[in-house]
Order: C-alpha cells, then sequence, then structure tokens
C-alpha cells in the first residue's frame, strides 16, 4: 500500500474543490495546513466545477492551486460532470499518492473527489456535509 511506503515523509494532503462555498469554507483548512508545512505537504486541486466563481473565491483567499481540471461545460448534466472529474482526478491521484484527501460539502466536486480517492485507497476527510437547496436532484 502505498501509505506505508512514504513512512519518512510529510503526509501528503490533497484539498479538492470546485465550488465558491468550497473555497470560501476550505480556506483556513489551506491556510493552516501552509502553515504546518513543516510537518505537511499539500496539493491543492481545483475541478473548475463553476469556474468564475472559484477564480474570485481564489483571489480572495489568494490560493494558488496545483491542478486545474477544467472540467466545466455549458449546461452540464451532473452525470457528465461526475464522469469528467473521476476521469481528469484519476491520473492525478495516481501520480501525487496523497495521504488523505480532503473534501467540503454537498456538491459533485466532493463527491466525485471523494469517490475517485476511495478507488485509490486514499482516505477521505468530509468537512460540513449538508443539503441547503433542499432539492434533491438540484443541490
Amino acid at each position: 500500500m502505498h501509505h506505508e511506503q512514504r513512512q519518512t515523509q510529510k503526509p501528503k494532503i490533497l484539498i479538492v474543490f470546485g465550488t465558491r462555498p468550497e473555497v470560501i469554507k476550505q480556506a483556513p483548512v489551506v491556510q493552516a495546513i501552509q502553515n504546518c508545512s513543516s510537518r505537511f505537504s499539500l496539493v491543492i486541486c481545483n475541478t473548475g466545477q463553476h469556474r468564475e466563481m472559484v477564480d474570485q473565491a481564489l483571489s480572495v483567499f489568494q490560493i494558488r492551486p496545483h491542478y486545474n481540471l477544467d472540467v466545466m461545460q455549458k449546461n452540464q448534466p451532473l452525470w457528465s460532470l461526475t464522469s469528467r472529474i473521476l476521469k481528469r482526478l484519476d491520473p492525478l491521484l495516481r501520480d501525487e499518492r496523497p495521504d488523505f484527501c480532503l473534501v467540503q460539502g454537498d456538491t459533485t466536486t466532493a463527491f466525485a473527489a471523494a469517490l475517485a480517492s476511495f478507488y485509490r485507497q486514499t482516505p477521505v476527510g468530509h468537512v460540513e456535509a449538508g443539503l441547503r437547496t433542499w432539492k434533491k436532484y438540484h443541490p
């Protein structure tokens, strides 16, 4: 298992987001991990689920993702978005081999990143789950 092979190195944490609320709520987590850079390695991935709104939030918090999966398409159905995230995130997980993946909320990005991480046997931390829209099929 790849987690055992890196015992002498700092644990690598992958944070994945793709919407503005995810960036806003993960920003303090990003900052805390960056402040502990002697103990942890951080990789940030933006799926690009909501391109413009995410770019604004990234600018406010001065976060620069290492990866942008650029999955946004006009009028994208959720099944298509999910499959694009899985397809583009898997090589990143394979190559980066994080020890842990952090996702936030009830978004397609959070779901797909957690699923892709599960497939790669990478533990997942999930911050603040909940469906605020109360619309199960239009989250």
